[in-house]
C-alpha cells in the first residue's frame, strides 16, 4: 500500500483510527477462555465491530510472543483474517526491531515474507544498516520510532547535540530522512508529546506519523490534529485500551465497536475542518 493508497481509505472511512491489538489474555472475556484459540477468537470479533471504522490494525508483538508458539499462531492467524476479509485495512506489526544487517534482513523475511505485514516499528538506536533492509521491500513500511509517549523519553530523546543543538529525537529525523522516502518510512511520535507535532512537522512535513497515546493514555486528539495533520492527513493515531476493552462481558465487540465509532466521528469533524473530505 502506498501513501496514497492510504490516504483514499482516510478519506473513503473519514478516520484515522488505528486499533491496536495488544491483546492480553489475562483481559479478554472468560467465556473465550473455552475456546480453542481465546486470542484469535477475540481478534476476530474486535475486527470484524471495528472494521468500518478503523484503516489500521497494530498487533503488539510483545502480547503475544509471551505466549509462545501458540501466541504467535494467534499472531498469523489475525494477520491472515485481516488480509483475506479486509484487504484494504493497513497492517502494523508493532514489534520494535533493529539489529546488525544481517539479522534484520531476517526480521523483514519474518514480517514481511512470512506474514504479510504492512508496516513494522523498528527502533532506529544502531543506525541505517539495521533499518535499510526492511525498506527493500516494495509496497512495504518501516515505521522507526522517532519520540515516544512513555514517561522513559526524556532519558535519552531529549539529550540536544552541543554543536547543532537538535535534540537526539531531532536528529533521527533528519538523519533518517536520507535512509527513506516519504513512500516507505513513517515516524512514530507519541501522543502526549502533541505540543512537539508542529516542531516534527518542520522537519518531516510529508511523511506519515504512527501516534500512540491517545485514550487510555491520556493524549489529546484534537491536539494532535491540530499540530500534525497535513495535505494528505498525515496521521494514523492509534487506540488500544480505549477500545478492545471497552467491557469485559459478553458484549466487549459491541462496545469496542461503538468505542471506535466514537474517535472516528470525532476524526470525520477534524478531517472536514481540515477540509480533507
Amino acid at each position: 500500500m502506498n501513501q496514497q493508497q492510504l490516504f483514499e481509505q482516510i478519506q473513503k472511512k473519514r478516520s484515522f483510527l488505528c486499533v491496536g491489538l495488544d491483546t492480553d489474555i489475562q483481559k479478554i472475556p472468560q467465556h473465550l477462555k473455552d475456546t480453542s484459540d481465546p486470542i484469535f477468537s477475540f481478534n476476530k470479533e474486535i475486527i470484524d465491530s471495528t472494521a468500518e471504522f478503523s484503516v489500521a490494525y497494530k498487533p503488539n508483538l510483545a502480547f503475544y510472543e509471551s505466549l509462545g508458539s501458540k501466541g504467535m499462531e494467534s499472531l498469523e492467524k489475525t494477520v491472515m483474517y485481516v488480509k483475506s476479509k479486509y484487504p484494504e485495512i493497513f497492517v502494523i506489526a508493532d514489534a520494535k526491531r533493529g539489529d546488525i544487517g544481517n539479522t534484520s534482513n531476517l526480521y523483514a523475511r519474518a514480517f514481511f515474507d512470512h506474514q504479510d505485514f504492512d508496516a513494522v516499528t523498528v527502533a532506529p538506536y544502531m543506525g541505517e544498516d539495521s533499518v535499510k533492509p526492511f525498506m527493500t521491500y516494495l509496497d512495504k513500511w518501516v515505521i522507526l520510532l522517532a519520540l515516544t509517549s512513555n514517561k522513559g523519553a526524556y532519558d535519552f530523546q531529549f539529550i540536544e547535540d552541543k554543536e547543532s543543538g537538535d535534540k537526539l529525537f531531532e536528529t533521527v529525523l533528519k538523519t533518517s530522512q536520507n535512509w527513506g522516502t516519504t513512500e516507505n518510512l513513517m515516524y512514530v511520535v507519541g501522543a502526549t508529546k502533541a505540543e512537539k507535532l508542529k516542531e516534527i512537522r518542520e522537519i518531516v512535513p510529508d511523511h506519515f506519523l504512527l501516534v500512540p497515546g491517545v485514550g487510555a493514555q491520556g493524549g489529546s486528539l484534537q491536539e494532535v490534529a491540530k499540530n500534525g495533520m497535513n495535505s494528505k492527513c498525515g496521521l494514523l493515531v492509534n487506540s488500544s485500551r480505549g477500545i478492545i476493552y471497552a467491557s469485559s462481558e459478553a458484549d466487549f465487540a459491541e462496545k469496542a465497536g461503538a468505542a471506535a465509532e466514537e474517535v472516528q466521528k470525532e476524526m470525520e469533524v477534524l478531517l472536514q475542518e481540515a477540509g480533507l473530505i
